[in-house]
């Protein structure tokens, strides 16, 4: 029984879009709620104000007309108070408030004994020094109003009745705003699988970077195709010779019955298949030091090691050609190298030499604290007009006798420019043979495609 893992439908860029501009109106409308709080404070401390002082003249204008009666007053205070509850009442509005008199000292009349003493009311007070009469009132402001339902319905009915006419039209603006984004879309997606062409230019200055990006990503797969087919033809033509003469052998060693001739074809049957089996080794040593990522970290080295470690596994070689290397590397040398490509530019170089060296010759290894590598060899050298030219892919200098592919030196030179070092050719001080010098020290690696 197999599980198959759920996928989660893709995300809408749309909805994104709506629910942010959503999340803004919310904003903006709490930002606007809280003002109109702050307003509303504001606005009932003052009005309460105003409304407490011309109720507190009137009680007073009217006690002035009255003989200096305790229970006259009291009456007074008492129809009064009941007429503002009795207009409150009709309005809606819950008020609270208090109103005292006093006559000559005494209070004669208090229309709220529990009204707690200072709770940030508002208060006045009228005086009538030739009769001995004192009223004060005290009102609380009416902020509450702003949590009761009728003011939620008042605040939220605005924000209730414009969403649809607002996000309709943001709906629309935002899906006919993506159509460029679609467009693109179709556009690659009517494509066929080899038509790499860089997209238009787009007028749209959000777009342009993707645009760019995708444009970026077509040449680099149109370069990576590019390689992809070079490899292959080069592939087809390095191999067509040595497997050109491994047909003819094996030809000739079938339809030969004389026992020196069979001898002959054995021995290029196995000259062919080594030519062969060493053009693919050196193809796909090419193709890995081409395709190698060079932003990859480098670990420190000793590359006195690793030259011991590497012409060790070229004395074999020089054994059968019955070469002499001399390696002088005193002391250590600790360098930030890529291994796997340093090795391979070693075994290119001291190969080379060993090949190319006459049987019985002798090839001088040295590293020095430049840090720099000089291999010389007693080969036949290669003209100074031609050393520029066989870094090239496949190219060997006329008239050579030894087989090869034409690919080693290339190799070697990613390989240092990935080590940040530079390769050169010359010729020995005594004019016989070849110096290849690697200068390490180069303060960014060139990036080869």
């Amino acid at each position: 029984m197999t599980a198959t893992a759920s996928v989660s439908p893709p995300k809408s860029l749309l909805r994104r879009l709506l629910i942010g501009f959503m999340l803004v109106m919310l904003a903006i409308w709490l930002a606007a709620l809280a003002h109109i709080a702050w307003q509303v404070k504001v606005d009932q401390a003052r009005q309460t104000s105003i409304v407490n002082r011309a109720w507190t003249r009137q009680i007073m204008l009217n006690m002035q007309s009255l003989p200096s009666d305790p229970a006259a007053l009291a009456r007074i205070g008492r129809g009064i108070e009941a007429l503002r509850l009795d207009m409150f009442r009709e309005t809606g509005f819950e008020t609270h408030a208090q109103t005292r008199v006093w006559l000559n000292g005494q209070l004669v009349y208090d229309s709220d004994p529990d009204a707690p003493p200072d709770d940030g009311w508002v208060r006045w007070v009228e005086r009538d020094a030739a009769r001995g009469i004192v009223v004060e009132r005290r009102e609380k402001p009416n902020v509450d109003w702003v949590f009761t339902p009728s003011a939620a319905k008042y605040l939220f009915s605005p924000l209730v009745y414009s969403l649809p006419f607002v996000l309709l039209p943001a709906w629309f603006i935002v899906r006919v705003g993506l159509r460029p984004l679609r467009a693109m879309a179709q556009a690659l997606e009517a494509r066929g699988a080899a038509e790499l062409a860089p997209l238009p230019a787009s007028p749209y200055r959000e777009l342009a970077p993707v645009v760019d990006a995708v444009n970026r990503l077509m040449r680099r797969l149109s370069e990576r195709l590019a390689r992809e087919h070079e490899f292959l033809a080069d592939a087809a033509h390095e191999l067509k010779t040595p497997l050109s003469v491994v047909q003819l052998n094996a030809h000739l060693l079938e339809a030969s019955t004389d026992a020196a001739r069979k001898t002959e074809a054995g021995a290029g049957l196995r000259e062919g298949v080594a030519r062969a089996t060493h053009a693919v080794h050196q193809l796909l040593a090419y193709e890995r030091a081409r395709q190698e990522p060079t932003d990859a970290p480098l670990q420190d080295q000793d590359l006195a090691a690793l030259l011991r470690e590497r012409i060790a596994v070229a004395a074999p070689l020089a054994l059968q050609r019955g070469v002499d290397i001399e390696l002088r590397a005193a002391a250590p040398v600790i360098l930030p190298l890529h291994r796997e490509s340093m090795a391979a530019l070693l075994d290119n170089v001291v190969g080379n030499a060993i090949k190319y060296s006459p049987d019985g010759a002798r090839v001088d290894v040295c590293l020095d604290a430049g840090p720099c590598i000089t291999v010389s060899d007693q080969g036949p050298g290669i003209p100074p007009a031609l050393r520029a030219r066989v870094f090239e892919r496949f190219y060997r200098v006329p008239g050579q006798d030894q087989a090869g592919s034409g690919l080693g030196l290339a190799i070697a030179e990613r390989a240092a420019a990935r080590n940040g070092a530079r390769i050169t050719l010359d010729g020995r001080p005594d004019g016989c043979g070849l110096a290849v010098r690697i200068a390490f020290g180069l303060s960014h690696p060139e990036r080869m495609l």
